[in-house]
């Protein structure tokens, strides 16, 4: 059993926990996630680990409510626990690995849409413990769905908030924020890094392509299972067929076939849909379990 320390409504519907994980909090790293169930019979969900604490054998989830187990789970309190808590799955964060040379000499500008902050946030975090200052935005409809925006200027000293209805810091989308800060105050990007919805995504990619910045992306909201055996995260990208819980969740955005990947996710929603996908996609439907492991 994972116990809860730390519960936290940070707006409406998103929920911040921290549990009781001591070897998924020692061996984690930013751009990975877990895969919790509330209980024997409960549902799988993976959640992008937002924050850890090596010392305190703790990690940080944070989720939104949209159905009936995330309904289930803001009801937890500080004492209860998870039976599962699983992980790190995925793939780190390739920043982590990069050249530390290279790495000091870029500039990168991460951009947060929504609930996608929570997976920014521990990537932000990791680059300011080693020497590298960043840029970050922060998206949302409006200013009650901004969300960690103090905890992130604790680690850059750029943070930028554009709310779409103009309620709160910059007016306007992430996208026209990424134009203000390159046309208006003359900013120079060597890397974007975007997480958020994948509508987001799909746009800020189409624009940093345009302006010839490279793009990673984080496809984990499309995780369903979070092994690869479900099919649901299966997408293509550059060509190729990929999935977002054992290859990703990063990827290359200018690579990402986000068009199909939004209509599968659709299609997936249905016993229907998922059986035509079945049938249309045979042997690639499924992933494989490749990066399995972490505590039951």
């Amino acid at each position: 059993m994972f116990k809860i320390v730390k519960k936290e409504q940070l707006s409406d519907k998103i929920y911040l926990l921290d549990v009781e994980a001591p070897r998924v909090a020692k061996h984690c790293y930013p751009g990975q996630f877990v895969i919790v169930k509330m209980d024997e019979a409960g549902e799988r969900i993976p959640l992008t680990i937002c924050d850890y604490d090596r010392e305190k054998n703790t990690v940080t989830i944070v989720f939104q409510t949209v159905g009936a187990s995330t309904e289930k789970m803001k009801d937890l309190e500080v004492g209860d626990t998870f039976r599962d808590f699983v992980g790190p799955l995925g793939r780190a964060s390739e920043l982590i690995e990069e050249d530390a040379q290279e790495l000091k000499e870029k500039n990168i500008l991460f951009v947060a849409g929504g609930v996608g902050t929570a997976p920014v946030y521990p990537q932000v975090k990791w680059m300011k413990q080693n020497g590298y200052d960043v840029d970050v935005i922060i998206g949302a409809r409006n200013e009650s769905l901004i969300i960690l925006e103090e905890e992130m200027k604790q680690w850059s000293d750029h943070v930028y908030v554009a709310t779409d209805d103009g309620s709160y810091g910059f007016k306007g989308n992430v996208n026209d924020k990424i134009k203000d800060l390159v046309n208006n105050e003359g900013k120079h990007y060597d890397l974007v890094i975007a997480i958020g919805p994948v509508i987001m995504m799909k746009f800020v990619s189409l624009l940093t392509k345009e302006l010839g910045i490279p793009t990673v992306v984080s496809m984990n909201p499309i995780m369903v299972d979070g092994t690869g055996m479900c099919g649901a995260c299966r997408l293509t990208v550059g060509g190729e067929v990929k999935f977002a819980c054992v290859d990703g969740p990063e990827f290359d955005g200018h690579l990402v076939d986000f068009d199909e990947s939004m209509k599968r996710q659709l299609m997936y929603k249905s016993e229907e849909g998922r059986a035509v996908l079945r049938t249309q996609e045979g042997d690639t439907h499924h992933g494989g379990c490749g990066n399995c492991g972490g505590e039951k």
